[in-house]
């Protein structure tokens, strides 16, 4: 089968306006639990996942947190500009971008463009001391935005959190709202970068964890910020003429160490921690057909390198260890790459041996990334979800998939 030529109207369904959630439960490990296991499929409570899961199972999940990354600036003539903050682009590494103070480029979205031809745009600031100040933000291309303000202490991830507004998806149909800030981000989310949540993290809470140690399941941390693409539905009838967004991942000489030990493999903690962890295995093929040892600063997965012809089969175990002698021969303790992966049917997984997910929305590239993981059963799960009262999208209920 040539997955490029997969027609998106096949991951098709019927989502009632009313099936999605438009907010939280009030605990998050209330929500509701579809389990798949073996073709079999029943229904549970997140809480009840720690007895639910493979005995010694080892979980990965996603850490990013998400930015402020939307900012609205008035014109003089009184129309609004939005600029959504992406990706950094100079300087392009995230903890440097949100750390550099003065001035900062970064690729964006522009709404109301064309009321934005030209000139600068200013927004003023009353930071947290009482300090005021003036950022000027100016258009160097047609996806870039260059933002400049006195230097001094303040950091432009600091400057987001003053004057930025948290991203939810337009699906939800609101406007950020105060608990958002809270419920919008996982209990465990560290490095800021994402604009928008790996929502299947959403419904662990510091209990579920506790009772997830007590029963000896381990927990790995890896980081993926999360693009807007996220957020758009396949337009194109076949899906090879859909571009994947590139996203930025990092993890630890640890993750590696951990996972060569899981027989396997993990489950992953939402559709970025399957991303992250199948793109270690292209990564790693990669690495070893290259010439000459590729410069760590480069590394990059492309969206269809998992369906070449080509491509060499490697044991789990065998890209593992490429990736940690790579590691040991540019003296790295953090692997960071970015990713363009596309996962549809026809892809063989070799890093996961399950997922925890939420419901996710017709024709989208995250529910072609399921029917790979579980078939045509895709439909008998989504069918069993519908008729039972189960939540869609980020803010509703879940699945654990363990094919």
């Amino acid at each position: 089968m040539n997955v490029q030529n997969i027609s998106i109207d096949a991951y098709d369904y019927p989502l009632p306006d009313d099936r999605i959630a438009r907010y939280p439960l009030p605990l998050r490990s209330s929500s509701k639990l579809l389990t798949y296991r073996a073709g079999e499929i029943e229904e549970h409570h997140f809480s009840q996942l720690p007895e639910l899961l493979p005995e010694g199972c080892l979980l990965v999940r996603n850490n990013s947190r998400v930015i402020r990354a939307r900012i609205h600036i008035r014109k003089a003539t009184g129309a609004e500009i939005e600029i959504f903050c992406l990706d950094p682009s100079e300087p392009s590494a995230y903890e440097a971008a949100l750390g550099a103070r003065g001035t900062v480029v970064w690729h964006c979205l522009i709404g109301n463009a064309k009321r934005w031809r030209g000139g600068l745009l200013e927004k003023s600031l009353e930071m947290p001391d009482g300090t005021m100040l003036q950022v000027q933000a100016e258009r160097v291309g047609e996806a870039e935005v260059r933002f400049s303000w006195p230097e001094g202490g303040y950091t432009f991830g600091e400057l987001l959190e003053a004057m930025g507004q948290l991203p939810i998806p337009p699906y939800l149909g609101r406007e950020t709202e105060e608990g958002d800030l809270e419920t919008y981000q996982t209990v465990y989310a560290r490095h800021e970068g994402s604009v928008a949540a790996p929502t299947a993290g959403l419904h662990f809470t510091p209990e579920v964890f506790a009772a997830l140690g007590r029963v000896g399941t381990r927990v790995l941390d890896v980081t993926l910020h999360v693009g807007a693409g996220t957020f758009r539905p396949v337009k194109a009838e076949q899906i090879g003429e859909h571009e994947m967004h590139s996203e930025w991942i990092s993890l630890e000489r640890e993750v590696l160490e951990e996972l060569s030990r899981a027989h396997g493999g993990g489950v992953a903690i939402g559709t970025t921690s399957v991303r992250t962890l199948e793109s270690l295995y292209h990564l790693a093929l990669k690495i070893k057909h290259s010439p000459e040892s590729p410069e760590p600063e480069g590394l990059h997965v492309e969206q269809w390198s998992p369906y070449r012809p080509e491509a060499e089969e490697l044991s789990r175990e065998e890209a593992l260890g490429i990736l940690l002698g790579y590691m040991d021969l540019w003296g790295l303790e953090r692997l960071s790459l970015s990713t363009s992966i596309m996962i549809a049917p026809g892809y063989r997984f070799r890093m996961i041996r399950g997922l925890i997910t939420n419901f996710h929305q017709p024709r989208s590239t995250l529910l072609l990334l399921i029917s790979a993981l579980v078939g045509d059963d895709w439909h008998r799960i989504y069918d069993y979800a519908l008729r039972h009262d189960f939540r869609f999208l980020s803010y509703g209920d879940s699945s654990l998939l363990l094919p």
